[in-house]
């Protein structure tokens, strides 16, 4: 389970990205990155974490630790699985995007 790091937290944990995810200590985080503008608690991070720019989950990320963990995911992206089980993932994560930005909750 080799992954990409991206930091290491204060405690000595690490953040990598594996398999599409940012984790933490090996266990999933998240799988997008939130710009810190469209956070929002977006106050509250930045005054606990002055160079935040990104949030991956609950892990604030600076501009570079962003670049690497986008960079990373999106890497992950280009290797297609074409399995049945995963275009029929792919297919339910695009309906329900979709049904999200009509207003579907």
């Amino acid at each position: 389970m080799a992954g990409t790091l991206v930091k290491t937290t204060q405690d000595g944990r690490s953040v990598e990205v594996i398999d599409g995810w940012v984790c933490l200590a090996g266990l999933k985080e998240a799988d997008t990155l939130v710009p810190l503008f469209e956070h929002p608690n977006r106050q509250a991070i930045l005054a606990a974490v002055p160079g935040a720019t990104h949030m991956a989950g609950r892990l604030p990320l600076t501009h570079e630790e962003a670049a690497i963990a986008q960079g990373a995911m999106t890497a992950e992206q280009r290797e297609l699985d074409t399995s049945p089980t995963a275009i029929s993932q792919r297919l339910r994560r695009v309906l329900w995007a979709k049904a999200v930005a009509e207003g579907v909750e």
